[in-house]
């Protein structure tokens, strides 16, 4: 029987379709009122702690306030609303300092020390025993030997932090909305793509408005930069979307001084545990032991690309000028300069290719590969959705055991978080003799089909759905039965992109492409010419590329280690300082991208960054084994998911990769994938 509360409905798949803004706070007070009489009954409890008298019931406990409080997080990021909005800020500050609590409680640490202290802890399982392991590192990472003062700052702390990073999310999403260039003339749309004039049409319509409506989201905004000739449309695109969230616009909207707020924060919570500096706090948890050596890493990666970057944009900057008669080229010109000359250097264009990658046959194509590689089904299943658009899907074994199952969002849509991501609906755990399976969200945000034709996805989004679709593996094929190290759980941050970039390089396989390609007119697969031009073309401008990421890591590092937030440099000051050390191409001036670096400001990746980089080096070293053996060769795909996938976070990563590349990683198949071997 439903529950009127369909947030407390949470034995079976969310009722999304029923959930409404007026649920959130009467199922937040619920929830919290269970895990608190629960907590406090284990916190006072004088039986003797162990893991079924303790961890389990403290697990069950606040699982379902994470499940709820999931939902809802999820909803506010792809149906955000002005009502939900208002929930979900009403909600953020208590289950905030719900966590926060928890992590403080002495009575619960010293349960958990107890247990990793007494004789029976060398009986537990491996993954077990790396439960309790990580749960003491976490208690003293969540302030939990504070003293009194402190753990009432420290809670604080987490609780400005959180709203911070709301308000920035928001702010950016409102600015992105907030734009709408109408054109009249379709003329000024010359250049772009059938399928992008026709969305630009279709917006319009939405608006009540003729002509055509041109936005900031993410589908729409790549189509003008990158195929646009009337120079001045793209310059006044770029200009609105590089100024989003900063002084520039609607002061409400501005995330400057949110930067600022939360750098402080984020200092203070360091000092508070006894680090230097917000660096050195990320990193306990991660792969990387210093700042120092991961600024290392990237300056050494930097070294190896910047000349091949410097020779990507000097001739970027002739073929603009001798063939474009751009004389100066800007940063709105860059994508357009670059498909002009790869479109004339390999003899193809990207609108070209993706006439070959429609939605549905791309997805059927994903599918032939993961269920090749890993000995499973996936199947289309049912279950309540938010968008009319979205997909459900179960994965099952050859037995027809149900393993998992995902949410699949596709589409750009107003009122939807930009960007791609994969996250956790409900997480791999063994329940008695239940065993729960995992239920992953899978996000993207491509063009939707218009004029009753297909999505069609360029080889980009093709690589971006594989990414995330990695990272869904991740969480739905473990094996770990224990949920704070099942799936993508207790996994290193700096090793979590693994399988997703892992996955990626499969879309650059003639055995796979061949048969996830088919022209959205003529139905005929992608011919082998063009697939060995876009080879030929994979690596056009990647030292522009690393160049860019490089950046973006160097900043993140160094704005958490040695950037004094009350000095007179500012962030973007700082940003301009990279730059003079690795950039081969400069923004103008009022580009304010620290406003819009959500991974950082707004996400979990603040002095994690470089993790993209660090785990390419796992994910390209991995994929080199089955370059070695057979790229869909199912036995390697066997111990992939045995060794990588499989474990979870209940071994340390590098043990994973260790036992199935049987070496240390090695840093020469990222460069010879990128080719990065020669001048």
């Amino acid at each position: 029987m439903n529950h009127p509360n369909p947030l407390l409905d949470l034995a079976g798949l969310v009722p999304f379709d029923r959930i409404r803004p007026e649920h959130v706070t009467p199922a937040i007070d619920e929830l919290l009122k269970q895990a608190k009489t629960t907590v406090g009954e284990l916190e006072s409890s004088r039986q003797t702690a162990s893991w079924d008298t303790f961890v389990e019931p403290l697990e069950s406990a606040t699982e379902r306030l994470s499940r709820c409080w999931k939902t809802v997080e999820h909803l506010n990021a792809v149906a955000d609303s002005p009502e939900l909005r208002a929930a979900y800020h009403e909600n953020l500050g208590r289950v905030t300092a719900f966590w926060t609590q928890l992590s403080q409680s002495p009575d619960l640490f010293a349960k958990f020390k107890s247990i990793h202290t007494n004789a029976g802890f060398s009986r537990l399982s491996t993954a077990r025993q790396r439960v309790i392991e990580n749960a003491l590192r976490d208690f003293r990472l969540g302030g939990a030997e504070l003293d009194a003062n402190a753990k009432a700052r420290f809670a604080e702390i987490q609780q400005e932090l959180a709203q911070l990073g709301q308000k920035y999310s928001e702010n950016l999403l409102d600015e992105t909305n907030a734009y709408g260039l109408y054109e009249e003339d379709l003329d000024a749309l010359r250049g772009l793509p059938p399928d992008a004039v026709a969305g630009a049409r279709q917006r319009a319509e939405r608006d009540g408005k003729s002509g055509y409506k041109l936005t900031l989201e993410t589908p729409a905004y790549l189509a003008v930069m990158q195929f646009a000739e009337r120079r001045a449309l793209r310059e006044a695109v770029y200009q609105a979307y590089s100024k989003r969230a900063s002084e520039f616009g609607d002061p409400a909207h501005d995330n400057t001084d949110i930067i600022s707020q939360t750098l402080r924060l984020r200092r203070e919570e360091a000092r508070l545990l006894g680090y230097g500096n917000f660096a050195e706090l990320s990193l306990v948890p991660k792969m990387a032991k210093t700042p120092a050596e991961v600024v290392a890493f990237l300056n050494d990666l930097a070294r190896l690309a910047k000349p091949f970057g410097e020779r990507d944009m000097l001739e970027l900057r002739e073929f603009a000028k001798r063939e474009l008669g751009i004389e100066r080229i800007e940063a709105w010109d860059v994508p357009f300069a670059s498909e002009k000359l790869r479109a004339k250097r390999y003899a193809f264009s990207e609108q070209e290719v993706k006439q070959y990658f429609p939605e549905p046959k791309v997805l059927a194509g994903l599918f032939q590969v993961v269920e090749t590689l890993f000995s499973i089904h996936i199947r289309l299943d049912r279950a309540p959705i938010w968008d009319k658009d979205v997909q459900f899907y179960r994965v099952e074994n050859h037995s027809g055991e149900l393993l998992a199952q995902f949410y699949l969002d596709l589409y750009a849509r107003p009122n939807k978080r930009s960007g791609a991501w994969m996250d956790d609906a409900r997480t791999r755990r063994r329940i008695g003799s239940s065993l729960q399976t995992p239920i992953a969200f899978l996000t993207c945000n491509f063009p939707e089909p218009v004029n009753n034709r297909p999505a069609l996805l360029s080889h980009d989004e093709v690589s971006t759905l594989f990414h995330e679709f990695g990272h869904g593996l991740h969480h739905m094929l473990t094996r770990v039965e224990e949920m704070p190290i099942s799936g993508i759980h207790g996994v290193e941050w700096d090793a979590v992109e693994l399988p997703s970039q892992f996955l990626e390089n499969f879309c650059w396989e003639w055995d796979v492409l061949r048969h996830m390609t088919s022209h959205v007119d003529s139905g005929a697969a992608l011919p082998r010419p063009l697939f060995e031009k876009m080879v030929a073309a994979k690596n056009f401008q990647v030292g522009m590329q690393t160049l860019r990421q490089i950046e973006f890591g160097l900043f993140d590092m160094r704005i958490h280690s040695d950037f004094d937030v009350d000095g007179p440099k500012t962030a973007q000051a700082l940003l301009e300082e990279v730059r003079d050390a690795v950039a081969v191409l400069r923004p103008p001036a009022y580009n304010r991208f620290p406003n819009q670096f959500s991974h950082v400001f707004a996400g979990g990746y603040a002095a994690g960054y470089y993790s993209y980089k660090w785990a390419e080096v796992l994910s390209a070293d991995a994929y080199a084994k089955f370059e070695e053996d057979g790229v869909l060769n199912p036995a390697t795909g066997a111990r992939f998911r045995d060794e990588i996938l499989g474990v979870g976070g209940s071994r340390p990563a590098i043990e994973s990769f260790t036992s199935f590349r049987g070496r240390a990683p090695s840093m020469d198949a990222l460069l010879r994938h990128n080719g990065m071997t020669g001048k």
